[in-house]
C-alpha cells in the first residue's frame, strides 16, 4: 500500500495518503506514524518513526522526512 508525504504547505504542514486516501496534515514524523498506526493495514499497527523515516515504501515529495518548516 503506497504511503505518499506531500511538499510541505505554507503553515508547514504536510498531506498524508494512504492508499487511495488522505487521511491527515502531519506536522511532525510523529503525526505520520500516528496516521499509519489508524489508518493503514495491520501490519502498520506496530510502526515507529525510524521505520518511517527509513522506509523505502514511504515516498516524501518536495522534502524530505527531516523537513518541516514553519
Amino acid at each position: 500500500m503506497p504511503v505518499v508525504i506531500y511538499p510541505p504547505a505554507p503553515d508547514g504542514g504536510r498531506r498524508v495518503r494512504v492508499g487511495d486516501r488522505f487521511v491527515g496534515m502531519a506536522y511532525t514524523v510523529l503525526d505520520v506514524v500516528e496516521f499509519l498506526r489508524r489508518s493503514g493495514p495491520e501490519g502498520l499497527a506496530a510502526v515507529e518513526e525510524a521505520d518511517v523515516v527509513g522506509a523505502g515504501w514511504v515516498e516524501w515529495q518536495g522534502a524530505g522526512p527531516r523537513e518541516w518548516p514553519r
